[in-house]
């Protein structure tokens, strides 16, 4: 991945995984290409009900389906802002869609 990053102009050290961080990343990618798709809430819902292994998975470790509600509140969070293909994410504008981590994606804690 280090070659992949220096033609991206990225000099820094790699970034650290942190798997809260992480699951966040995740959860916004997802909700974005649903949007994106032109998915609807119901076929979203519906679809992620169909990954029996995760939910599964997810029940066991945190007694919810918890990559589905993240997913659907991020889905939700997104449909407020107008979010689709001919109104885009812009980050850093107001009243558009942002992610609520902080600091942002790309900007994340490196190693020393």
């Amino acid at each position: 991945m280090t070659g992949f990053v220096r033609d991206l102009g990225d000099t820094g050290a790699p970034f650290r995984w942190e798997t809260d961080r992480r699951a966040i990343m995740r959860v916004e990618l997802d909700a974005l290409f649903f949007h994106l798709y032109g998915i609807t809430r119901e076929d979203t819902a519906y679809i992620l009900d169909t990954f029996n292994v995760t939910r599964d998975n997810d029940i066991k470790a945190h007694g919810e389906y918890r990559t589905k509600n993240l997913i659907l509140a991020e889905y939700d969070r997104m449909a407020t802002t107008g979010l689709t293909m001919e109104t885009p994410l812009v980050e850093g504008d107001s009243g558009t869609y942002g992610s609520t981590l902080t600091p942002p994606p790309g900007h994340g804690p490196r190693h020393d």
